[in-house]
């Protein structure tokens, strides 16, 4: 059985607090609290929420303050984030998705709207994580067949992309030369081993990164 998804809230209001903590704890979901922004850093570096709901105006920090702050950092780049605001205007709202949030709410806190929005989040994100392979910067979408590092498109033969998705689908796991031949052209199709080894070189020129390693008579792994 799977652990509970955490999600941290955030909002200086007592009130709201309780609310959202309830609804979400009778959701199923492991619920921690912050009343300001740098309790929010100190929360989420402790518990690594796999979602984290802000509210806009709170003391100190400011909720895009502190997404700002979260973004910038590694283990927060893919975190989900909602905000919460009593401001309905246009600027903030775009200020806020601008800042790397997913969603934004206005308030009064609607419980069953705030909870579908989480739920709707979370099953994007596991759509997502079945076509999208990401290892730091290096994005790979098997859906769209797009290798993306550091922001920039990496264009790669079809077979080139197969492999390099192969690869990193079990980082650490040494792929032996028959696996690979059988995986990417198929059983039906014979071509040599001398074929692994230049489409190996070419995806290492393409993406001008070292995360492809040779294990010598046997064949490669993926690492970063």
């Amino acid at each position: 059985m799977s652990s509970p998804k955490k999600i941290l809230i955030a909002d200086d209001e007592p009130d709201i607090l309780e609310i959202i903590q309830f609804n979400l704890a009778a959701e199923g979901y492991d619920v921690i609290t912050a009343k300001n922004g740098d309790e929010a850093i100190e929360q989420a570096k402790k518990h690594l929420p796999d979602l984290i709901i802000l509210d806009v105006m709170m003391p100190g920090k400011t909720g895009i303050e502190t997404c700002n702050i979260l973004r910038s950092q590694p283990a927060f780049k893919e975190t989900l984030i909602i905000f919460l605001s009593a401001l309905s205007d246009e600027g903030t709202e775009i200020r806020g998705l601008e800042s790397g949030a997913d969603d934004y709410l206005t308030k009064p806190i609607r419980p069953k709207i705030l909870i579908s929005k989480v739920v709707a989040l979370f099953r994007r994100l596991k759509k997502e994580s079945k076509s999208i392979i990401r290892h730091g910067e290096l994005v790979i979408n098997k859906e769209n067949y797009i290798v993306n590092y550091k922001g920039d498109d990496i264009i790669l033969a079809r077979k080139e992309f197969e492999l390099l998705s192969l690869l990193a689908s079990k980082p650490g796991k040494v792929f032996l030369r028959n696996e690979i031949l059988n995986q990417v052209w198929g059983t039906e199709v014979i071509v040599g081993d001398r074929t692994i080894d230049v489409h190996i070189r070419k995806i290492r020129q393409k993406l001008n990164l070292d995360c492809i390693t040779t294990v010598k008579g046997v064949g490669y792994k993926f690492e970063l």
